[in-house]
């Protein structure tokens, strides 16, 4: 009897506390959109605006763009590298192409590889330090006329009239 006494006021306690709200998929959607980096390449053929998650840790820059099914147009991912490093990247468990753009300090594009082979173990660098490796999905560049030597910005030196407020602003001066 005591045993049924004490559920019976665990039943009545539990249906007493304020129920928990359901989560809200509008504030979660915006939560992602505001996690989005802009990044702008600049091209002879005009300025490209790219919205790309950051893989700013080890684990995510590990994972990378792992297991994605596909990749819109104007996302992407970009991987920051600080200190500015030689970075060498692999399409182990990846199963579409990407075009990986390697980033010079100076903002410059370094290397580009283009539609990447996907479940390739081949690594592919640009075999020069660099401040950042930008993947996008296979042949956007070469539909965009993106280009080694073409210069890169992101966060608010991107977009500066968006005034984004980011701790990821890359504003490398604008001469050549």
């Amino acid at each position: 009897m005591k045993r049924f006494v004490s559920l019976l006021a665990f039943g009545l306690i539990a249906a007493c506390s304020s129920p928990q709200t359901a989560p809200d998929n509008g504030v979660q959607a915006q939560a992602a959109t505001a996690a989005l980096l802009p990044v702008v390449i600049h091209t002879a053929k005009g300025s490209h605006r790219f919205d790309v998650e950051v893989a700013d840790t080890p684990e995510a820059q590990e994972k990378g763009l792992m297991f994605r099914k596909e990749l819109g147009p104007t996302t992407g991912m970009l991987f920051p590298m600080d200190p500015p490093r030689t970075a060498s990247f692999w399409m182990k468990d990846t199963l579409i192409p990407l075009d990986m753009i390697f980033i010079r300090t100076d903002g410059t594009i370094a290397f580009l590889q283009a539609e990447t082979e996907p479940y390739s173990r081949v690594p592919v660098s640009a075999g020069v330090p660099v401040a950042a490796v930008l993947e996008l999905a296979g042949g956007r560049a070469a539909a965009l006329g993106i280009k080694e030597g073409d210069r890169v910005a992101w966060g608010g030196c991107a977009v500066p009239q968006e005034k984004v407020v980011s701790r990821l602003n890359f504003c490398p001066s604008a001469s050549r």
